[in-house]
């Protein structure tokens, strides 16, 4: 039995590294893409700001580039520092996504980075522009794998449970590429990472504009941001219906604790604008509903209910019990291979396995384990439901929100008077973060929805963990904690300054390092 404290500390050492890493994603997600725009236009205009624009976003690109690829790597080593069961139990499918996400993000993407920045005077402008879209195209496959990745473990599709090895094998790669919830999960989070891309360009159009500098530049970026942005805010409106859906479908509890949805209600189910989840007494408190939204959202019908937590959890108790039988006959296999009979009672049952192994947080017996220890492992199926509601809540707004300002962006953009309004530029100015806290609520939703599960309802998260000793634990993470700092400061300090000097100062120093002379790029 692990230590419930290193369990703990184990998740938020792996949280704090993944949503910081998820500072740098998005970023790069949207920036490849406008920054490929920007250089079809030169090569269709053959305007020289518009290679400018190309080559100043990308440095910035650049930069918060090489700090995702740093953090991300040691969020791999995590895996079989911190979750060392969890690596063997399910490596054989995990891996393998995660292996392709390496080859795309080190290999494919570094390399369209390097010919980027490096080709301009060794390539013509189609060939450059061709590497330009292949490094944009590079960065989205690399978000495709790990989200493959992350999506089976939302929805563990195409892998069984060998009983001679111990471990969960692929069957069927094709399902797992092809999971529901991973294709749901990338469309919407590659949208956001558009998102985000646009208002960083179009925040700091807004600087320049606001302080009367580079506005040549800054007036054709905001331009492009508007446009882009709000083709992805919808996007992303779009997309996340789509998301809540494949919850409805594959993932029943956690959107149930989103909605703080406690009893089973009449289709279609109402959606809980306003409330106080009160988990103590299963109810939410000063619950302001709106009619048939959810059922809509969640079934896309008027006559397929929701269940609500409790029946979720009356469910899961049904399930621990059938997987008491699964986990019998699985130590009569352990005692005896050829025990056929006991294969075939754990062949009719092993899907339920992962639930009996939440009763491993009460006893090491499970087989024998009482009827009050199964109530109360059915009931840690039951995230914490204050948290979820409320994030989701937080994130829902920000969306509506980008909508409606990139929507007026685009408007001023259309009518060209977006310099004239002050105001707005320092509403754009001051919007820079919200992305990214919507981003970040999104992960958070996810993540800590699926609890208590590692690989929901296959390895419970308790289990997953390494057997590492409590002062470890504590010193990798304050360690991460400082590191992680450190970067942090010497990624805003590098971004201020390009952003201070501009590109009048920046590019020339570029094309200085790359030894690319002034007027190099303008050549076919």
């Amino acid at each position: 039995m692990i230590d419930q404290t290193v369990v703990e500390l184990s998740r938020l050492q792996f949280a704090l590294t993944a949503m910081y890493h998820f500072l740098f994603v998005p970023l790069t997600l949207g920036l490849s893409f406008m920054i490929a725009i920007m250089e079809s236009v030169y090569v269709m205009t053959g305007k020289e700001v518009w290679r400018r624009m190309t080559l100043f976003w990308g440095v910035l690109f650049g930069i918060n580039f090489a700090m995702g690829v740093g953090t991300g790597i040691v969020m791999e080593f995590q895996f079989g520092m911190n979750w060392s069961y969890y690596s063997h139990y399910v490596g054989d499918i995990f891996g393998a996504p995660l292996a392709i996400e390496g080859l795309m993000a080190f290999f494919l993407e570094a390399t369209f980075i390097g010919l980027f920045f490096f080709g301009w005077n060794r390539l013509s402008k189609v060939q450059h522009l061709t590497v330009t879209w292949l490094m944009a195209l590079g960065t989205n496959l690399s978000a495709l794998w790990i989200l493959i990745a992350n999506g089976w473990m939302q929805y563990p599709v195409g892998a069984v449970f060998n009983p001679d090895t111990m471990r969960m094998e692929v069957v069927d790669f094709a399902a797992v590429l092809l999971n529901p919830v991973a294709q749901a999960k990338f469309v919407h989070t590659v949208s956001a990472g558009y998102v985000t891309g646009a208002m960083f360009v179009m925040s700091i159009s807004a600087f320049y504009l606001l302080r009367g500098k580079h506005r040549e530049m800054a007036r054709r970026s905001f331009a492009v941001a508007a446009a882009f942005g709000l083709l992805a805010s919808i996007s992303v409106a779009v997309l996340g219906d789509e998301s809540g859906y494949a919850a409805a479908e594959n993932q029943k509890m956690k959107l149930a604790a989103i909605e703080g949805m406690w009893q089973t209600e009449e289709a279609p189910a109402a959606f809980t604008a306003f409330g106080i989840p009160n988990q103590a007494e299963q109810r939410n408190d000063y619950a302001v509903h709106i009619p048939y939204v959810m059922g809509l959202i969640g079934t896309r019908s008027l006559d397929t209910q929701i269940p609500g937590i409790l029946e979720l959890v009356a469910r899961a108790e049904e399930r621990i019990q059938t997987g008491q039988i699964a986990y019998a006959a699985l130590e009569r296999i352990k005692a005896n291979k050829d025990d056929a009979e006991a294969r075939a009672v754990f062949d009719r049952h092993w899907q339920d396995l992962g639930h009996a192994l939440l009763l491993k947080r009460y006893r090491d017996d499970i087989e024998n384990a009482t009827v009050e220890q199964i109530a109360q492992a059915a009931v840690d199926t039951v995230p914490m439901v204050g948290p979820l509601f409320w994030t989701f809540r937080i994130m829902v707004a920000i969306g509506f929100y980008l909508i409606g300002f990139f929507a007026l962006a685009f408007w001023y953009s259309c009518k060209d008077s977006f310099e004239s309004k002050t105001t707005f530029l320092k509403i754009a100015l001051f919007s820079l973060p919200l992305p990214w806290i919507a981003i970040e609520c999104g992960w958070f939703i996810a993540e800590y929805g699926r609890q208590p599960w590692a690989v929901d309802g296959v390895l419970p998260t308790f289990y997953a963990a390494s057997g590492l000793a409590l002062y470890e634990i504590l010193a990798s993470l304050i360690g991460f904690v400082l590191i992680y700092t450190v970067l942090m400061v010497i990624e805003i300090k590098l971004m201020l300054k390009a952003i201070g000097k501009g590109p009048e100062q920046v590019l020339p120093a570029l094309q200085a390092s790359m030894n690319v002379p002034a007027n190099a790029a303008s050549k076919s």
